[in-house]
């Protein structure tokens, strides 16, 4: 038997529904199943018209939908009023109700306690299951293609965390995007909720968990840099203004690319005032990773053997790559020792020229280099360092490594505040937090001043006028 709930009918003398009725016949269970449907005001109406339509049925006031026995020679489902009902009883099995209008009001205020307990609980349930929701801006761009099956791998985020893919960029390259989201689909990945292209800027970022912003505006030939700057800086405020009213308040940002990270970043710190300073970072891993490997290769070991190099400054443009606290396991030296046992890299490498000129020229020039071979942009790399960060920030990075992040400047280590430079961190907790207890020397600080300067440069031209 089914019926109705609609939780205000006491006030209207003539809504008597049937879920107040039904559950007082206790002595009929001999013969009647009872199940309730259960409705609340607002979507009671709904319901019953689309069941009434369905079996073209008409009503004048609010019914009670009941079926009889077939095998008893019954029609089927019928419908009718709490009278019609009771006549029907009656006809049929000789049974009659004596429930009184305060027994009726008693079961409806218990049946409209168990609605409210089971949408609670369902929203429970809903909230366990929720997918996180990754937003990748410029989503055409080739580092997205190689990033979309790290993200959904459950090594980043853990192996329980189902994703859903948002998928941003232009009107223009709405194709493409949709042939990236068929793609990743075929993935079938257990952890894959769902993948959705936008074309729309003013819904982007909506119920974002996570959002990587890839690269989206490039300096043009004969354009002016401080022009290049204004319109990244207008660029960016639009999409902090959308993050900060669209996403969710404990969103994490990862700025990558080959162009201005430090500025967009900063950017974006300064126009979101609803979210935390340090839900932002620039991804310096990728630049990093080139480093340990030319060292890697100098040495004769795998990259994953270096560690600790760090990336100091101006991600994408000046930056100092200081191997001052670097160590290099697996090394075959003349001692050797199990998997955990490290050198200085200082100690391995003798040749202090190639380290002061051949190999800062192999850095600076590695991507391009790169590029020039395989003829399109970087994505394999790129992917890499930005799963990297995601991974620390949410499964904390391995005790005692250092790890470069470009993140806002407090005024450690003699850096001017206010600007985003790239730092030694450690991840911890969710977090992540500048090791501030490193020696740098006076001479490496003058180096700092040299990229602050440049930064700062950057920061007055952007935000100049904007």
């Amino acid at each position: 038997m089914v019926n109705g709930f609609y939780p205000e009918c006491f006030l209207r003398a003539h809504s008597v529904l049937s879920s107040v009725i039904l559950p007082g016949l206790v002595t009929w269970q001999q013969l009647y199943t009872i199940a309730k449907a259960r409705w609340l005001n607002l979507l009671w109406l709904d319901w019953l018209q689309a069941t009434c339509e369905k079996n073209r049925w008409s009503y004048t006031q609010s019914p009670i939908i009941w079926r009889e026995l077939l095998d008893r020679g019954g029609k089927g489902l019928l419908l009718g009023g709490f009278n019609e009902f009771l006549e029907h009883a009656q006809e049929y099995y000789g049974l009659s109700s004596s429930m009184l209008s305060e027994l009726m009001l008693k079961i409806a205020k218990e049946n409209l306690k168990t609605k409210l307990e089971l949408i609670e609980e369902d929203q429970k349930y809903l909230s366990l299951i929720n997918p996180m929701h990754i937003w990748i801006s410029s989503a055409s761009n080739v580092t997205a293609y190689n990033l979309i099956p790290l993200l959904t791998s459950g090594e980043l985020f853990g192996s329980e965390t189902e994703v859903s893919l948002h998928l941003l960029d232009s009107e223009e390259k709405e194709d493409l995007l949709n042939g990236l989201q068929l793609e990743a689909m075929d993935l079938a990945s257990p952890l894959l909720r769902s993948v959705t292209v936008h074309t729309n800027q003013s819904t982007a970022f909506t119920n974002a968990d996570v959002i990587i912003m890839l690269d989206d505006i490039k300096e043009q030939e004969n354009q002016y840099r401080k022009d290049c700057f204004r319109d990244i800086a207008s660029q960016y405020k639009e999409y902090a203004y959308l993050i900060d009213h669209n996403a969710h308040r404990h969103v994490r940002v990862a700025v990558a690319g080959d162009t201005f990270v430090n500025l967009k970043t900063l950017v974006l710190i300064q126009n979101t005032p609803s979210i935390a300073q340090n839900s932002f970072v620039g991804v310096s891993t990728q630049l990093e990773g080139e480093a340990r490997s030319q060292l890697a290769q100098k040495l004769n070991v795998a990259t994953v053997g270096v560690k600790n190099v760090i990336v100091w400054g101006n991600i994408t443009g000046s930056t100092y790559v200081d191997v001052k606290f670097a160590q290099v396991y697996r090394y075959n030296s003349a001692i050797w020792g199990p998997p955990y046992f490290s050198r200085p890299v200082l100690d391995m490498v003798y040749d202090r020229q190639w380290l002061e000129k051949e190999f800062v020229t192999a850095v600076n020039s590695h991507r391009q280099t790169v590029k020039a071979k395989v003829q399109h942009p970087l994505g394999l790399s790129a992917a890499a360092a930005i799963a990297t960060v995601l991974h620390y920030w949410y499964q904390d990075s391995p005790s005692g490594e250092i790890i470069s992040l470009g993140v806002i400047s407090e005024g450690q280590f003699g850096i001017p505040e206010g600007i985003v430079f790239s730092m030694p961190v450690r991840f911890c907790r969710g977090s992540w937090e500048v090791i501030t207890e490193l020696e740098v020397g006076e001479d490496v600080k003058e180096r700092f001043k040299v990229i602050a300067t440049e930064l700062v440069q950057e920061k007055d031209a952007a935000l100049k006028d904007c």
